[in-house]
Parts: structure tokens; C-alpha cells; sequence
């Protein structure tokens, strides 16, 4: 499933890299238009957020009132999301596209002259054979990668131009530890993921102060909520940096592009859906 997502990614990413011949720039527009394209899902998902914050006191005075009766409880949140038209999984299809997405793009970046450049496999393959034979190095996590720094020069079919602000995006953070260069882009990674960790737990903050200023029970409850979901929130970057510091720094750029878009797109749609709320 992954290949066959990659390969159609690849396409797109080869399109604008034949218009800019740069693998970095080819990159982040790439990361644009995939935001782009599920800018639609993103304003759904907003709403459902704000929806379901909407709902949670509704769906916490149900379990407490029948506890005992799971069958009616069941009966009775249905009802509730019927009312509201959202569903309990309605949170799902988003973390599975998200998921789909990131290995799709991880194989992409893994093996650009495959889903990319559509390089015949006979050719990757008598390539890497000759590169271990010569060179003397055993079998390489990212043998594209390998080929395009060590017969791009000497063959144009198999050369990607990887070179961006002065930093070589084929590089692998645990395989090029001695250049400082390749910590930059996984950095600034980590800076904008806490960034839009802080920014989500503010927005939550804001509006649980104002629906909960004189509820001290229900606050403390919340408390415990949104500390989990923080605690949850920061797994996802530490979880990515990890893989980011094994993959080639392609994939780190994709990801702090990324995160740089949701940051802006999270703030815009916040303040659009708020002045609607006030309107209504």
C-alpha cells in the first residue's frame, strides 16, 4: 500500500523537480500542495475537534448516569452523536491518512530513483552490486541514495541535485554524524513541533478557562485530560525526529515544512471558526 502511494507521490515530487532541478525546493512544494489537497479533510477535522469539546461535558454527565447500564449509556451517546452528525471513530480517518502519508513519503525519500525518476530496476540493481564490489561497502540501508552520490556525476539518468542552502539533502544524520550541518534541518523540527504542541495546548487552555472558570471539579478533570493529550502530542515528534535522524534529511525537510504549514493553517482556521461561533 505504501509503494503504491509512493510511486503515485513520486510523480508529482519528479514533475516539479524537472521544473526547478532542485530536490529541495521540488520538496517543499510538494509538502504545499499535499497541505493543499487536505485543506478540505484539516477543516473537517478542526470542526471536529471543537465539536467534540462541545459535546465531552454532554458525554461525561452520560457515563456518570448510567454507569451501571452500559447497554443504555451506549444507547444515549449514540443519540447524542446522531444529534451533533459526528461519529466516535470521525477522528480516525485523519490519523490514518496521516499515517498513510508519512511512510508513503518515507519510502519516497528512501528510494527517489525508484518512485521518482522511475529508473528501471535492473539498473538500481547492477548498480548497488557494482558500488559494493568497488567501494568495498556492505549492503546500505539507502541504496539509492548511495548511487546517486557515488554514479550521479557519471550518469545523468541516475543524478538528482540534493544540494539546498548548502546542505546535501542525501545525507543520513546517524551516517554523516561528523558534519554539524546535518543536525540543522532535524532541529528545527524538534523547535516547530514544540511550537505547535504549545500553540494546540494554549488554544484547548483558552477555551476550557471559559467554560470552565467556576467548575472546580470538572477543571480538575479536564486537567488530567489535557495533560494526557499533551503527554500524547509529544510523542508523535519524538517518534518522527527518531526516524529522521536514520532517513535521509529529504524526509526531516518534508516534515519541518510540514509542521511549518500546520502551525499557520491550525492558527487561520482557529480565528475563522471562532469569529463564526461569535457570529452565530
Amino acid at each position: 500500500m505504501f509503494d503504491f502511494f509512493a510511486n503515485i507521490f513520486g510523480y508529482l515530487l519528479n514533475f516539479l523537480y524537472e521544473i526547478f532541478k532542485n530536490y529541495g525546493i521540488a520538496i517543499i512544494l510538494f509538502s504545499i500542495i499535499i497541505k493543499i489537497i487536505l485543506l478540505p479533510l484539516s477543516i473537517k477535522q478542526q470542526k471536529t475537534m471543537k465539536k467534540t469539546a462541545k459535546i465531552q461535558e454532554e458525554i461525561k454527565k452520560i457515563q456518570n448516569n448510567y454507569s451501571n447500564n452500559p447497554e443504555k449509556m451506549n444507547q444515549e451517546m449514540i443519540l447524542v452523536y446522531k444529534r451533533e452528525n459526528m461519529s466516535p471513530f470521525s477522528g480516525c480517518l485523519s490519523s490514518i491518512i496521516q499515517i498513510i502519508i508519512l511512510f508513503s513519503v518515507f519510502f519516497l525519500v528512501r528510494s527517489p530513483l525508484t518512485f521518482m525518476r522511475k529508473i528501471d530496476t535492473n539498473i538500481i540493481n547492477n548498480y548497488t552490486q557494482e558500488i559494493q564490489q568497488t567501494e568495498g561497502k556492505g549492503k546500505s540501508a539507502y541504496p539509492e541514495i548511495e548511487i546517486i552520490k557515488e554514479k550521479g556525476k557519471e550518469d545523468d539518468t541516475v543524478n538528482i541535485n540534493m544540494e539546498f542552502l548548502g546542505l546535501d539533502l542525501s545525507n543520513v544524520p546517524t551516517s554523516d554524524a561528523g558534519d554539524w550541518k546535518v543536525y540543522v534541518i532535524p532541529v528545527l523540527y524538534v523547535i516547530s513541533s514544540f511550537v505547535s504542541i504549545k500553540i494546540t495546548s494554549n488554544m484547548q487552555m483558552k477555551k476550557s478557562k471559559k467554560e470552565n472558570d467556576n467548575e472546580n471539579e470538572e477543571k480538575n478533570e479536564l486537567d488530567t485530560v489535557m495533560n494526557t493529550n499533551k503527554m500524547m502530542s509529544y510523542m508523535m515528534p519524538i517518534m518522527a525526529i527518531s526516524i529522521a535522524m536514520i532517513a535521509p534529511l529529504g524526509l526531516a525537510l518534508y516534515w519541518l515544512v510540514n509542521n511549518m504549514l500546520m502551525i499557520i493553517e491550525r492558527l487561520i482556521l482557529n480565528k475563522v471558526m471562532e469569529k463564526g461561533q461569535e457570529e452565530e
